[in-house]
């Protein structure tokens, strides 16, 4: 085999992953896992200065309904940077595996707010847009626990997500907007916006934990606890709050 028809890797300890572009196989002399195909256009890693492993993997536009095992295991101990956008994707579990994980791309795959969030501590970056993400609640909760270093955070073009384009008011997009901000201290960036400290201190006052308690029905308050509500069902909830503070002048500025 000639040098222009192969590609070889090394690890640090020396292993060898081999991929054949003439017969579009991965072979990996770690895990010593059956061949699997794999387009060899499929990875674009960008290398780090200094660094001799990738650590940024782009799979976007590959009509992906899952990630590769192959590529789960030769990639996930050094990725950083990872790219699934523009796929079938609706499970992230696999991305327990990604240790590093500090930045995910997720954009225009069929996720919806029932997908389990596996805990990725160190993710700051994480873009979900043109997903099928419906309710907010309680799925802001669980990404809070999930990814809770989030610095920038984009959830454009989900349903749960108001804005002009899917028929949302102002005052949808405001809330929606705040509620998020609340759940995140550390959130520096939101959608297409950066987050202004009057939103975060606003953010606090409204969704402090006392007053969404009691916007939930039932016996105790603890009703909704396991259960997904559409964030029009909470908008209702919070007309009155929101009234008051429009007599009293207040002026919330985006």
């Amino acid at each position: 085999m000639s040098l222009n028809e192969s590609t070889k890797c090394a690890d640090e300890g020396g292993v060898i992953a081999i991929i054949d572009v003439t017969s579009e196989v991965l072979v990996d002399s770690v895990t010593a896992m059956s061949q699997s195909v794999i387009p060899p256009d499929l990875i674009q890693s960008v290398q780090d200065a200094g660094e001799e492993e990738p650590t940024k993997l782009t799979l976007a536009y590959e009509r992906l309904y899952e990630l590769p095992r192959t590529i789960v295991e030769r990639f996930a101990d050094h990725i950083k940077y990872l790219d699934i956008s523009h796929n079938k994707i609706t499970n992230l579990d696999v991305l327990v595996h990604f240790k590093h994980l500090t930045s995910l791309i997720a954009d225009d795959n069929p996720i919806t707010e029932n997908c389990f969030l596996p805990p990725m501590p160190r993710l700051q970056l994480l873009w979900l847009n043109r997903c099928k993400i419906a309710s907010l609640y309680p799925w802001v909760g669980k990404l809070k626990e999930s990814c809770p270093e989030l610095h920038l955070l984009s959830l454009m073009g989900n349903p749960a997500a108001p804005s002009y384009f899917n028929g949302g008011t102002f005052y949808d997009y405001l809330q929606y907007r705040l509620f998020v901000i609340s759940q995140f201290p550390s959130l520096d960036h939101l959608d297409d916006r950066k987050v202004t400290d009057d939103q975060r201190a606003e953010a606090q006052r409204l969704y402090r934990r006392p007053l969404l308690e009691r916007l939930r029905p039932g016996p105790g308050g603890l009703a909704l606890l396991g259960a997904s509500v559409t964030w029009n069902s909470v908008q209702n909830k919070l007309t009155s709050f929101w009234s008051k503070d429009k007599s009293q002048g207040r002026n919330l500025l985006i």
